[in-house]
């Protein structure tokens, strides 16, 4: 079984996120700042173990689960004609979890960063990660847009991933708009998020109708 170097690299940041708890674990609080709400204010703490090292562990899990993805998924000779794609991707989002998590930390040495402040343009580029990533996909049962449409037809799937791709940017611009209102900051990006989700999947139901009949 070989190793990819993009998968050298998702591992290695993986392996990042530990070394980072390392190094700042004398410093932090008995109990650190870990959920922020819509108006950027702390409302829940947790332990300094977990407040430190719940994401890394997190990120090791996902990163044997994404490694594992294009090994075990029956139509994995679909997913390395993307292969590409998808380790950007994979990289990308590893990239932003980080990014979250060494907000956390900041805070509870005092830079106190709100959420609000990074997290839309964070988001938005994790979403044009995501349309990137969406509009070159081929059918698979583990990454993209599958419903029982999208997954019943290469034209179905084809299609709705186009638009799909689309919409994800769009979504990622908005997220990115956010930043200039910064009180409203999560609904920039969870509502085009949601709209994208729901419009897919209606979407992909209309075009197999359009195909059976």
């Amino acid at each position: 079984m070989s190793v990819r170097k993009g998968e050298i690299i998702i591992v290695g940041i993986a392996l990042l996120s530990f070394a980072i708890g390392v190094y700042y674990y004398p410093q932090m609080p008995e109990q650190m700042a870990s959920h922020w709400n819509a108006k950027g204010l702390v409302d829940d703490y947790l332990p300094r173990f977990w407040g430190l090292f719940l994401i890394p562990i997190t990120l090791v899990g996902l990163a044997l689960l994404f490694m594992a993805i294009p090994r075990i998924d029956p139509l994995r000779e679909n997913i390395e004609k993307f292969r590409k794609y998808y380790d950007g991707f994979v990289i990308l989002f590893m990239m932003f979890m980080v990014f979250v998590y060494f907000q956390t930390i900041l805070w509870s040495i005092g830079i106190e960063i709100s959420p609000n402040a990074f997290l839309p343009i964070a988001a938005g580029l994790l979403f044009v990660g995501a349309g990137i990533l969406v509009e070159n996909t081929r059918r698979n049962w583990f990454v993209g847009i599958r419903t029982p449409w999208t997954l019943s037809s290469d034209e179905v799937w084809d299609k709705t991933h186009r638009m799909g791709g689309k919409l994800f940017k769009i979504a990622g611009v908005i997220a990115i708009v956010g930043i200039l209102f910064q009180s409203y900051a999560v609904y920039f990006v969870l509502i085009p998020a949601l709209l994208v989700a729901v419009y897919t999947v209606v979407y992909s139901y209309l075009e197999y109708r359009k195909e059976v009949k």
